[in-house]
């Protein structure tokens, strides 16, 4: 998260480290970090860092596990919009890390990581476990922004309701108002710290 936070401006960050797991006799670890909103662009697709024995792979995104398991991921399920077989869209940074003894290249040049079952199966458990952070906060920032929308209105009809209760009761305007007010506050405690 230290390294995601230094290079990436975002409002969320969450990281999942998954326990080794054995490929054909050589150990790895998978981890996997995502940034989600801040400065990042909307409208595009997120942008995947992916590293092997943290050097940066920066050629044929497209032919690595990496990329392909992001893209297998049902992102929609953590809030997330993704086409099919695309990958997902929004303010995202995806960061995805492979250790090993012995890292599958797909070639010589060291540019992707080779796609086997076991390092695919791994990927997807630490995005999915990532993913169901993400899903969490934006559920959280979703609720809030409706709790907001339900005082908003709320405080739209407190004047008109207490000129009503006024001509139906002949009660003091101003105090009703403000009780109407004190009971606004109260029920939306908290509304609007994210």
């Amino acid at each position: 998260i230290k390294g995601l936070k230094k290079e990436v401006d975002a409002e969320f960050y969450a990281a999942t480290t998954r326990p080794p797991y054995v490929y054909r006799g050589s150990p790895f670890i998978i981890e996997c970090a995502i940034a989600y909103g801040g400065t990042l662009p909307a409208d595009d697709l997120v942008r995947v860092i992916r590293f092997a024995n943290r050097v940066p792979l920066l050629i044929q995104q497209s032919a690595s596990a990496i990329t392909k398991s992001i893209m297998q991921t049902a992102w929609k399920n953590y809030g997330v919009s993704q086409s099919k077989g695309a990958l997902p869209n929004g303010p995202a940074v995806i960061m995805v890390h492979m250790a090993s003894v012995w890292v599958p290249f797909t070639s010589e040049s060291k540019e992707a990581v080779a796609t086997y079952p076991e390092i695919v199966k791994e990927i997807k458990l630490a995005l999915q476990e990532s993913g169901r952070q993400l899903a969490a906060y934006l559920r959280k920032i979703r609720k809030i922004e409706h709790e907001q929308n339900r005082k908003k209105i709320f405080e739209m009809y407190i004047k008109e309701l207490s000129e009503s209760l006024h001509k139906i009761n002949r009660c003091d305007k101003e105090k009703v108002e403000k009780d109407l007010l004190k009971i606004a506050q109260k029920r939306t405690l908290g509304v609007g710290e994210k």
